[in-house]
């Protein structure tokens, strides 16, 4: 007679560590290929494609629109996929398109197929990022949920620094199709690594909650996905939901502007040359590397809303520091307090949504985050654009920025503690167990 082996605790303690460590590294790998490859690589090396291929600064312009159009339509198509095929199926495709993207765009000299390419993979930026939350909340336990989202978080800026490694040694040679190929197969690998890893994590399941839904690590209860994309689509009554809604797109209206307009703002109108500028991008983007981890890591110990508080009031400053004394070494101060504040929100914000909900609900409260977040940062770019226009200084948009985050601070202030009745949604009550793992934080 066969008699059951007792499970060692500590085995699974470890499983699950190993488990979380590897989602952690292939989430954020997901997002440095999407946000740091398909998004921004193009950008890095447009002017020795446009002297290949021969197209002009419209067709960059034009191309550089629509991959914002495609983030926002694959932002609302990721959260309405997430509900129906389950979340692991949408992450591993998003970044299995973005690859095979990748690798399409060397292929061709049609700037017009490049440019449908290039709106793909800024689609895939969005519909990657859009199921994370859901996934985190399965994988990851409740009190290391905010440094893991900080951590994937910062995945646009491992990104942006592999690109500033390569593009060297590929476009120094002449030979920036071969640079799509190897950001392309690299992009392949992992998404192959990954589909055999959620496979094991039993991440993948279908819309009706078919076998292989991982139980969620924070203990809450499981509801079908039916039931919970219902709830998340009714999200809209929810007080606090509206609210995460609105600092998204506040987020999108001032963080957005802010990097574009840096450089044009220090160089044209404050005498900074191109070495200065870009030391002052070069620090944003080796803090960025490590701040969204640092403040997820606090804001597990401290709480997500005194975190984003703490990330408002630096960005505050930096705005400021822009508008009445940008000289000498402060731009650069302004720059370090910026990277503090920008990369760690994009991880904060998710983290919160992830301890206040769960399963598909949280799937489709952060894919509407995702969509206002595209939208403030268009009206963010037309008034900063405008109010160019109109006074002829960028300073006055910095003075909008900085007015803006004072907005955000009291919207961090209006919401609920995380994890708390008053913000659950997604789960059957009481949300007894949830407390108890923050007891254990």
């Amino acid at each position: 007679m066969a008699t059951d082996t007792p499970v060692n605790p500590k085995d699974t303690d470890r499983a699950r560590t190993l488990a979380g460590f590897a989602i952690t590294v292939l989430l954020t790998s997901f997002v440095a290929a999407t946000y740091g490859f398909g998004f921004y690589l193009f950008a890095q090396i447009v002017t020795d494609m446009r002297e290949d291929l021969g197209f002009g600064y419209t067709v960059v312009g034009t191309v550089t629109a629509a991959g914002q159009l495609g983030f926002l339509l694959f932002a609302l198509l990721g959260t309405w996929l997430s509900t129906r095929v389950g979340a692991g199926y949408v992450t591993i495709g998003s970044a299995a398109l973005c690859g095979l993207c990748l690798v399409l765009v060397p292929v061709t000299d049609s700037i017009v197929v490049i440019g449908i390419l290039l709106t793909i993979m800024g689609g895939t930026a969005a519909s990657v990022y859009v199921p994370l939350v859901e996934i985190v909340g399965k994988v990851i336990d409740y009190r290391h949920r905010g440094k893991v989202l900080g951590l994937i978080s910062s995945g646009t800026s491992y990104g942006v620094v592999v690109n500033s490694l390569l593009v060297p040694a590929f476009v120094g040679a002449g030979n920036w199709r071969g640079l799509w190929y190897c950001v392309g197969l690299g992009t392949l690998m992992t998404t192959a690594v990954a589909t055999f890893t959620f496979l094991r994590l039993g991440l993948f399941r279908g819309a009706d909650g078919e076998p292989g839904h991982a139980p969620e690590q924070s203990g809450e209860g499981d509801e079908p996905a039916a039931d919970s994309a219902r709830a998340g689509w009714r999200m809209v009554l929810v007080r606090w939901v509206v609210i995460v809604w609105i600092i998204k797109f506040l987020n999108g209206f001032a963080c957005m502007p802010f990097q574009n307009y840096l450089s044009p703002y220090l160089r044209e109108e404050q005498g900074f040359d191109i070495h200065s500028a870009a030391q002052v991008w070069g620090v944003i983007g080796f803090i960025g590397m490590f701040a969204g981890f640092a403040v997820g890591w606090l804001s597990d110990r401290i709480g997500v809303r005194t975190s984003l508080l703490l990330c408002y009031a630096m960005f505050f400053v930096s705005a400021m520091l822009l508008v009445l004394a940008p000289v000498h070494f402060l731009p650069m101060v302004s720059g370090v307090l910026f990277a503090l504040a920008f990369y760690p929100i994009y991880g904060l914000v998710p983290a919160y949504v992830s301890k206040s909900a769960s399963g598909a609900a949280a799937t489709v409260i952060f894919g509407v985050t995702n969509v206002t977040q595209g939208l403030g940062g268009i009206v963010g770019n037309y008034t900063a654009g405008f109010l160019k226009s109109a006074t002829g200084d960028f300073r006055w948009y910095y003075v909008v920025i900085a007015a803006t985050t004072v907005v955000l601070g009291f919207l961090a202030t209006r919401l609920p503690r995380e994890g708390s009745p008053e913000s659950a949604v997604g789960k059957r009550p009481p949300p007894s167990r949830v407390d108890k793992d923050l007891a254990h934080a």
